[in-house]
């Protein structure tokens, strides 16, 4: 299967990207452009978080009904992304023009993929051992890991978000870094015209 987009990882950074692209793809420079989501998210640290000083989310709510929610959320909103479950990625490898995954049931290709895994060891994806570095942000005694990259890219058409990009382990921040990294790929896809999206109250 051909992707213009994969996405790895279902937690925070996943889903906020997952949901800026979803919500970049009704745009005329989006048009035909495919996107996925492999939403495998028992590993997300967010599964055993409690979230009380995010803005936004009522104090006391706990992370796992967020990546419940989250997903709920881009099937209703938009469900042009792909959901692709039960499927563990075990190993990328480079094409020219692109990347192929491999899972534990499939193989995909891709022009794009994005990592968002979290940044617990060991890393178990396969193809990708010469960009793992030690955490920039992190306890040294956690022993913790980040993919070597610039700005969440870590080689062209490969971009890394959240924890796993040299972000502390903090909601927002992988919230943003995921949003950070669509709105990046929306941006080329515009031919080079800073993108974002905002919707308004009418």
């Amino acid at each position: 299967m051909q992707f213009d987009v994969l996405i790895i990882g279902g937690g925070a950074a996943g889903l906020s990207c997952a949901l800026v692209l979803g919500s970049g793809l009704s745009k005329p420079f989006s048009e035909g452009k495919k996107v996925a989501l492999f939403a495998h998210q028992r590993s997300s640290h967010l599964s055993s978080a409690l979230l009380n000083n995010v803005l936004g989310i009522s104090p006391g709510t706990a992370g796992k009904d967020v990546l419940n929610s989250g997903i709920n959320q881009l099937q209703e909103l938009y469900p042009e992304v792909q959901q692709i479950t039960k499927e563990k990625v075990q190993k990328i490898s480079f094409l020219e023009g692109g990347f192929e995954v491999l899972t534990n049931k499939n193989t995909y290709t891709s022009k794009k993929v994005i990592l968002a895994t979290g940044y617990a060891q060991p890393f178990l994806i396969k193809g990708l051992e010469d960009y793992v570095i030690p955490h920039k942000k992190a306890k040294p005694s956690k022993e913790r890991i980040q993919l070597e990259n610039v700005n969440h890219l870590v080689y062209p058409g490969l971009y890394v978000a959240g924890t796993l990009a040299g972000h502390r382990s903090q909601y927002a921040i992988a919230c943003g870094s995921g949003a950070a990294v669509a709105t990046d790929i929306l941006t080329e896809w515009n031919s080079g015209e800073h993108t974002k999206v905002h919707d308004k109250i009418k």
